[in-house]
C-alpha cells in the first residue's frame, strides 16, 4: 500500500490557489461587467418570457384557426350538396388553399388527394429556426370531416393544425425586439464607460497620490472635485499630506536637537570631567606626592602631617566618588531594575533636595508596584528627573511635588506639579519636553503640559503591560 502524501510535503505549486481573473480588473471595468451580467440575465428572463407567451398565443390562434376551418368546411359541405361530386370536390381544394394556421387536404373516396395546385412555398426570410419552432410549436391537431353528397361519402376532408405561420410572426417579433435591444445596450455601455471614467477620475489622481506619499513626497494634495464623497476623501487626504509633512519637520527638529542634545552632553560631561575630575585628580597626585616626600626625608616621618595628608586623601576621594555617582545617575539610574521602583524615585527626590536646598521637592509613590518593565521604569524616572529640573530652572520654584499612582490596575498616572513661574504661550518646545513626549508616545501614554495657579503641571498617562511581571523578574534577576 503507498503511503498518504504528507500535507506539510505538498508542493507549494498544489497548494498555492490561483487568483480569480477579476482580481485584475480595474473598478471600471467590474462595474461594466455588473451591468453586463444584468443586461445578460434581463435578456434570459425576456427570452423565457416571450418563449412562455409565443406558445401560449400559437397555442390559442391555431385551436381558434381549427375550430373556424371546421365550420367553414361543414357549411361548404352542406351548401354544396347540389353539385357534382367532382366539383365539390375541387371547389373544396381551392377555397382552403389560401388558409393560415391550419391545412386541409381534400381526398376522394379512394384516399387521393385531389389538389391540382402547386402548394405555396414560404419565403425562407420568414422561416423560424428549427430549434425555435420546437421551443415554440405546440402539438399538431388533426380532424377528419367526411365528405357527403346525395347521401353517399364521396370524401374526406383532412384538417390540420399549421402553427409555422404564427411561429414565424413570432420570430420575426423577437428579432426585432433582439436587435433593437441589442442596440440600445452597446450604446448604454458605451455611455457607462464614459461616465465611469470621469467619475472614477478622482480615483486615479488619489492612486497617484499614495504613490508620492509611498515614495516620500509629502507636497502631494487633491482638488476637492467630484461627488462629496471624493470631496471628503481629498479633504482627508491633504490633512493626512499635511500632518505627514509636519511630522517629517519635527522629525528633522528632533533629530537636531538630539545631535545637539549629544555634543551638549559630551561637552558638559567633558566640562565636568575637567572641571571636577581634573582638579581631584591633580590634588590626589600632589598629596600622594607629598606623602612620598615625607617618608623619604631624613629622621623620624612627621605622623601629624602623614594623618593630614591621608585625611585631605579620603575627602578628595569621597568628591569623586559623590562626582562619579552623579554622572552615572544621570547617565543611567543604575539601582531600576534593582530596587522597587518607589525607592528610586524617593531616592531621586531626595537627591534634588540634596542638590537644590532651597527648593522644597516631596514625593508620593506608595501606590506603585516593585516594578513596569524596564523601559516603563526608566521612562516615569526621566520624566519626574526632567519636570523637577525645568521647574528649578525655568520656573524657580520653591515647591515641586510628585505623585505617581497605579488606578485600576490598567494605567499608570503621574502628575508633577510646581509654583513657579510656569512658561509663556510663545515659548518654544525645548529638547526635555520632547523627550518626554516621544518616551510617553512609544508607550502609546498621554502627555499634557498645562499652567497651574501658580506654576506648571504635568500629566502623564501610561497603559501598563500585563506581561510586566515577566520582564520585571528578569531585570532583578539580571
Amino acid at each position: 500500500m503507498t503511503p498518504a502524501a504528507d500535507p506539510a510535503q505538498t508542493s507549494p505549486q498544489l497548494v498555492h490557489r490561483r487568483a480569480p481573473v477579476w482580481a485584475s480588473w480595474s473598478t471600471r471595468t467590474r462595474m461594466l461587467a455588473v451591468v453586463l451580467a444584468i443586461d445578460v440575465i434581463a435578456a434570459l428572463v425576456s427570452c423565457g418570457v416571450i418563449v412562455l407567451n409565443a406558445r401560449a398565443a400559437v397555442k390559442v390562434e391555431t385551436r381558434a384557426s381549427l375550430a373556424t376551418v371546421e365550420l367553414l368546411v361543414a357549411d361548404t359541405i352542406r351548401l354544396s350538396q347540389t353539385a357534382s361530386r367532382e366539383s365539390l370536390l375541387r371547389t373544396l381544394d381551392l377555397r382552403f388553399q389560401a388558409l393560415r394556421h391550419v391545412r386541409v387536404a381534400v381526398l376522394d373516396a379512394g384516399g387521393q388527394d385531389v389538389r391540382l395546385s402547386v402548394p405555396r412555398l414560404r419565403p425562407d426570410k420568414h422561416v423560424a429556426p428549427t430549434w425555435f419552432a420546437l421551443m415554440i410549436a405546440p402539438r399538431i391537431q388533426q380532424h377528419v370531416l367526411p365528405i357527403v353528397a346525395g347521401g353517399e361519402r364521396i370524401g374526406t376532408a383532412q384538417i390540420t393544425t399549421e402553427p409555422l405561420d404564427e411561429i414565424d410572426e413570432v420570430w420575426g417579433y423577437a428579432v426585432a425586439l433582439s436587435l433593437t435591444t441589442l442596440g440600445i445596450n452597446v450604446a448604454m455601455l458605451v455611455a457607462l464607460y464614459l461616465a465611469f471614467g470621469r467619475v472614477l477620475a478622482p480615483l486615479g489622481r488619489l492612486s497617484h497620490g499614495l504613490t508620492q506619499l509611498e515614495r516620500h513626497d509629502y507636497t502631494a494634495r487633491l482638488d476637492a472635485e467630484g461627488p462629496p464623497e471624493i470631496g471628503v476623501i481629498a479633504e482627508r487626504f491633504n490633512k493626512v499630506a499635511a500632518a505627514l509633512t509636519e511630522a517629517r519637520a519635527a522629525n528633522g527638529r528632533l533629530n537636531r536637537q538630539l545631535l545637539t542634545a549629544q555634543d551638549d552632553e559630551r561637552r558638559r560631561t567633558a566640562l565636568e570631567l575637567h572641571d571636577e575630575f581634573g582638579p581631584c585628580l591633580f590634588a590626589l597626585e600632589a598629596n600622594a606626592a607629598s606623602v612620598s616626600r615625607i617618608a623619604q626625608g631624613p629622621g623620624e616621618p612627621d605622623r601629624s602631617r602623614l594623618a593630614q595628608r591621608a585625611a585631605d586623601i579620603g575627602t578628595i576621594v569621597h568628591q569623586v566618588q559623590t562626582l562619579n555617582r552623579d554622572l552615572l545617575n544621570r547617565l543611567r539610574p543604575h539601582a531600576l531594575g534593582q530596587v522597587p521602583l518607589a525607592d528610586c524615585l524617593n531616592l531621586l527626590v531626595r537627591d534634588f533636595t540634596r542638590r537644590h536646598p532651597g527648593t522644597a521637592f516631596e514625593g508620593v509613590f506608595d501606590d506603585l508596584a516593585r516594578g513596569y518593565g524596564d523601559l516603563v521604569d526608566l521612562t516615569i524616572f526621566r520624566c519626574i528627573q526632567e519636570s523637577m529640573t525645568n521647574a528649578v530652572r525655568h520656573g524657580a520654584a520653591r515647591h515641586v511635588r510628585a505623585v505617581a499612582e497605579e488606578r485600576d490596575g490598567i494605567r499608570l498616572h503621574l502628575t508633577i506639579t510646581d509654583d513657579g513661574r510656569g512658561f509663556a504661550p510663545e515659548h518654544g518646545v525645548g529638547l526635555g519636553i520632547s523627550g518626554m513626549r516621544e518616551r510617553i508616545g512609544a508607550l502609546d501614554g498621554t502627555f499634557a503640559l498645562d499652567n497651574a495657579s501658580p506654576g506648571a503641571v504635568v500629566r502623564i498617562s501610561i497603559p501598563i503591560d500585563p506581561d510586566r511581571g515577566d520582564d520585571t523578574q528578569q531585570n532583578l534577576s539580571s
